[in-house]
């Protein structure tokens, strides 16, 4: 196989050579190509890649895309199917398909990773300025984002005693170190829920009820992503207000969510690849941090659970669902 060997002899849009051999992409992402994923991450990023030059089927081999629909053990089929295609450049979605690049694919194939946490800590990079080695991409970890989750939960909910936060022990493997901090912080004790699939949903939800949990935080992962309405159901079930990691989450029942601008992000993901394809390599491309936070509420979903939204937040809001 080529991979990035191939990039050197690809001109740049605009120029004339037609015998030029078109870059191939791959595209290894955790959910399901649904119209929410569609709409806010591929048809960004492709619109980047256009509005750079980059046009399937004229400068640009169709995307390969392969979807692991929230099953962490197709990951690997998925990226040897893609390491199989000649490749000269991988996009990867969220961070467990960029940790599992980083470990099997050449190191000759450039890498770009969107949607991961720091990159130093998870060792895709030696620095946010110089990662070295073929991996660059865009973080989507902003500080003290789960903290500012749950100050909005209490904010909704102000006599709250007790919230939780339910997450996918797949992705999120201990919090363990981290709670007691958020405690002190936020003043409100705190459960937590390990989720690892929809059959652990109704005891996680029974034992939250016998807590008398006022609330919970909802951990983005592919898993909840694709399971989100038997979720939301269990949330209206037990009345409880829910803040969630994307706008996405909230037809299912959510209250609201605070995450990064997912449009944004992969525009500028695109940008990333331009450079590689141009030349650059990723080892000397800065991992770059999503630059906006987004406020999404539900007012369906506070009529559902009888809950009123304070001004205070429905003013900060950049969505309101009605």
């Amino acid at each position: 196989m080529l991979f990035g060997a191939a990039l050197a002899f690809v001109a740049p849009p605009g120029h004339s050579q037609p015998a030029a051999r078109k870059p191939r992409i791959g595209y290894l992402a955790s959910s399901t190509p649904d119209p929410v994923t569609l709409r806010s991450q591929v048809e960004p990023f492709r619109q980047g890649l256009r509005e750079l030059g980059w046009i399937e089927g004229q400068s640009l081999a169709p995307i390969e895309f392969r979807w692991a629909e929230g099953k962490y053990e197709r990951f690997r089929v998925l990226l040897d199917e893609l390491l199989r295609l000649d490749l000269d450049l991988l996009v990867t979605v969220s961070p467990r398909p960029a940790l599992l690049a980083k470990q099997v694919a050449p190191t000759a194939l450039p890498i770009v990773a969107l949607a991961v946490d720091d990159p130093v800590q998870m060792g895709l990079a030696v620095s946010i300025a110089r990662p070295g080695g073929n991996i660059t991409g865009i973080s989507a970890a902003f500080a003290g984002l789960v903290e500012k989750r749950l100050q909005l939960l209490k904010d909704i909910v102000p006599a709250a005693r007790r919230f939780a936060i339910v997450f996918n022990p797949a992705s999120v493997p201990t919090l363990a170190n981290v709670v007691p901090k958020w405690e002190a912080g936020l003043g409100v004790a705190l459960s937590v829920a390990e989720v690892r699939g929809p059959d652990d949903f109704d005891a996680a939800f029974a034992a939250l009820v016998r807590e008398r949990v006022n609330g919970i935080v909802v951990f983005a992962d592919p898993m909840i992503w694709v399971q989100r309405a038997k979720l939301g159901e269990l949330c209206l079930k037990h009345r409880l207000p829910s803040v969630w990691g994307g706008a996405g989450y909230l037809d299912a029942g959510g209250l609201a969510s605070y995450q990064g601008d997912w449009p944004a992000l992969f525009r500028r993901g695109a940008a990333l690849v331009d450079k590689v394809l141009r030349g650059t390599k990723p080892g000397e491309i800065a991992f770059e941090q999503g630059t906006k936070l987004e406020l999404a509420v539900n007012l369906k979903g506070a009529r559902a659970l009888g809950i009123t939204i304070p001004h205070s937040v429905l003013v900060q809001a950049d969505e309101v669902i009605e």
